[in-house]
């Protein structure tokens, strides 16, 4: 047998599961060093709240707007192409129509005017 018959099957099996166990790790190893660094914080006398992150869902919110239009982009444009046989031409105008929608509602939500 050679080499690479067994290597590759190996890698393809060994290699998600080290990954997988790696993120784990990692996520671990950050809360704990969080916690560590909140007690040090505390013990110090001052309060953990001085530390803590505002989070903003602004971000996430337009990502998940423009992704939604696109989504609905590619929909009508395999429904275009379904129907009238339009090919390329639906798939892209569609995305791009939808996409546009999708930052136009971010736009909205965040109250800017184009």
């Amino acid at each position: 047998m050679d080499g690479n018959q067994i290597i590759i099957p190996a890698l393809g099996i060994m290699l998600p599961i080290v990954i997988s166990l790696g993120a784990f790790v990692m996520v671990v190893y950050i809360r704990k060093y969080d916690s560590i660094e909140r007690m040090a914080i505390i013990e110090r006398g001052l309060s953990p709240d001085l530390f803590k992150k505002n989070r903003s869902t602004s971000g996430i919110l337009s990502t998940a707007l423009l992704l939604i239009g696109g989504g609905l982009g590619l929909l009508m444009g395999f429904g275009l192409d379904s129907l009238f046989g339009m090919e390329d031409v639906a798939y892209f105008s569609m995305i791009f129509i939808f996409g546009g929608l999708g930052v136009g509602f971010v736009l909205s939500y965040r109250g800017k005017k184009i």
